[in-house]
């Protein structure tokens, strides 16, 4: 974890406390800088020399250091410069296919020029490193992060060469029942650098982060701040939204905090009209330019409102995973595939599980019009009694609503995914649910839920974490995992709260293509009959504000392992991982189609 010279966290829950909810303020976080890509990036993508090392024995030999043979008898026994390389970004398991299983530490090297510019602070911003990174540059640790999904930032401007530089990362992918996730997740454990890796030059003085949003309760008010690194005292902020008409201006306090509020007139946000602003946010020294949506998301009683106006989610779940080449997902082109595909099926939300997807996912969601579900990997169960699994899931928490704070399609925030109901959860979670609402008050929180007390044909949804949440998220599998799918007829579904109900997940497999009766099991003809009868079922729910079915597309999973059905993969998809629509996709696109139609004619 690579930690501030201050404690800016305190600054921002200190602006929290005055304009949004209570906060405590007892915590410390690592420098995370907003929006990368509004700044002066230089990109270190490409081929890395890479070195596997299952024993971890780069550590006791110093790979870090890259040392070269003094002569023809000296003894090192490790070389970058004759090991193959592996492309960055992307997973090492799809890359070879001796490496897909492969779980463990795989060291990279990136060798490149720099010239220092005056004036100026450098950090190396890494977008993910699955799933422990150890960092160093020139020979010398710079930093650590643990967590696979999250951005993080090093400050090496003491550290830079001018001249020939050596980065590497020793990534390690192996699974723990400490880690966030643990040991046992339903989709591929892909390792290595997987997101992009990034120079970012910013002034001596620089925007570290800022948040501009319609306040919590307003629609015709923007509240935030914004967050400076290395200003003295008393630095005037602007904010400009030049299509609006609006430049307002805001001094920091000593803390470098700068906080504001004011009357704006502006079109909202909507999946129907994703209307995106250009927001400059500048001091003397600095200027960050972002495309910012404005809008509202708020509850009442069983109903979710955008804009004050209620709305049904339609939607679909969608794991990071690349169309047709496979692997790990993290080009524009793939998030374009998948959104796209979502948008044919009709969605107007997608639910992005379990981890937070890549950066380019939700800013393409922005404006496509696209709401997002946006989930950390708390998954099954974990170490709920370790301070440090809890640490874990709290950074990652902070770190993705630090990256997307500003996107106007995250609607809502997930804690977890189906972890069993006891004690020691519900707390873990309950603290993990008052962080993310100290962070941020203008969005939902929720939780996928999928344990239920049954009397008869009554399922009733009680987890008593639904009490602390503002969407209750239900995974179900009728006619999958648990009974027939004609049973779904008779099933009467119950909530404990007066609360909107989302369906996370329900769905069943076919590998496209495998037609036959209806009644065998893996053919396309049992999918669409699972999703025919759950429509049935699930419509009659009076509490019901949306759904996001498993899944959008076939995904790899070492759990699935009937040899020409699954062959390694979650089946689930309403499109192959060619894009192929299976019978069910259409029976979900009809059903949308008609949703649509009547919250039209409303």
């Amino acid at each position: 974890m690579i930690w501030s010279k201050g404690n800016h966290l305190m600054r921002r829950l200190f602006f929290a406390l005055l304009l949004l909810a209570p906060i405590a303020l007892s915590q410390t976080a690592p420098v995370q800088i907003g929006n990368i890509a509004g700044r002066a990036t230089t990109s270190l993508n490409g081929a890395w020399h890479a070195i596997v090392d299952p024993y971890d024995t780069g550590f006791n030999y110093r790979f870090f250091e890259d040392a070269k043979p003094r002569d023809a008898r000296d003894l090192v026994e490790y070389s970058f410069d004759a090991s193959p390389v592996l492309s960055v970004p992307g997973d090492w398991n799809t890359q070879r296919e001796s490496l897909m299983f492969y779980e463990g530490t795989v060291w990279y090297k990136c060798a490149f020029a720099y010239r220092h510019r005056a004036h100026t602070r450098t950090f190396v911003h890494l977008s993910a490193v699955a799933t422990r990174a150890a960092v160093y540059l020139n020979g010398a640790k710079i930093g650590e992060h643990e967590g696979a999904y999250t951005p993080f930032d090093i400050e090496v401007s003491g550290t830079l060469r001018d001249g020939d530089n050596t980065l590497i990362v020793a990534a390690n992918n192996r699974r723990s029942k400490e880690a966030v996730p643990a040991l046992n997740t339903d989709w591929w454990n892909y390792g290595g650098i997987t997101r992009d890796v990034q120079l970012v030059e910013v002034p001596e003085a620089f925007i570290e982060d800022y948040s501009v949003q319609l306040a919590k309760g307003s629609g015709d008010e923007i509240a935030g701040w914004v967050q400076l690194n290395g200003s003295a005292p008393a630095t005037q902020v602007t904010i400009e939204v030049p299509d609006a008409n609006i430049r307002q201006s805001a001094t920091t306090d000593d803390t470098g905090l700068a906080a504001f509020r004011f009357s704006a007139k502006l079109d909202k946000w909507s999946p129907a009209s994703p209307k995106l602003y250009k927001v400059i946010v500048a001091t003397a020294s600095d200027s960050v330019t972002d495309n910012i949506g404005f809008r509202t998301i708020e509850t009442r009683g069983h109903l979710i409102l955008l804009n004050g106006t209620p709305i049904w989610l339609r939607g679909i779940s969608i794991h990071e995973e690349a169309p047709y080449r496979g692997g790990r997902a993290f080009s524009a082109d793939d998030d374009r595939t998948l959104l796209q595909w979502a948008k044919d099926l009709g969605c107007n939300y997608v639910r992005l599980a379990h981890y937070p997807h890549n950066e380019g996912m939700t800013r393409l969601a922005d404006s496509m019009g696209l709401m997002v579900w946006s989930e950390i990997p708390v998954y099954w169960d974990t170490d709920w009694t370790n301070p440090a699994t809890y640490a874990n899931a709290e950074q990652q928490l902070r770190a993705n609503i630090a990256r997307d704070h500003n996107r106007a399609s995250v609607v809502l925030w997930s804690v977890s995914n189906e972890t069993p109901i006891k004690p020691e959860r519900t707390e873990f979670l309950g603290r993990l649910i008052a962080t993310a609402r100290q962070l941020d008050s203008t969005r939902l929180l929720t939780s996928a839920m999928n344990r239920t007390s049954n009397s008869g044909a009554t399922r009733t949804l009680d987890d008593p974490l639904g009490a602390s949440l503002d969407v209750i998220g239900l995974n179900e599998y009728l006619g999958w995992y648990e009974g027939k799918p004609e049973d779904a007829a008779s099933i009467e579904w119950k909530l404990a709260w007066d609360k909107p109900l989302v369906v996370s997940e329900f769905g069943g497999g076919a590998p496209y293509g495998n037609h036959g009766d209806r009644e065998v099991r893996w053919t396309e003809e049992y999918q669409q009959w699972v999703f025919e009868t759950q429509l049935a079922m699930l419509r009659k729910i009076p509490q019901l504000a949306g759904m996001s079915p498993w899944l959008l597309m076939d995904f790899r999973s070492p759990r699935r392992l009937i040899p020409g059905v699954q062959d390694y993969h979650n089946r689930k998809g309403l499109l192959s991982d060619r894009g192929e629509k299976k019978k069910a996709f259409y029976t979900l696109q009809e059903f949308y189609r008609e949703m649509k139609a009547q919250e039209a004619g409303k």
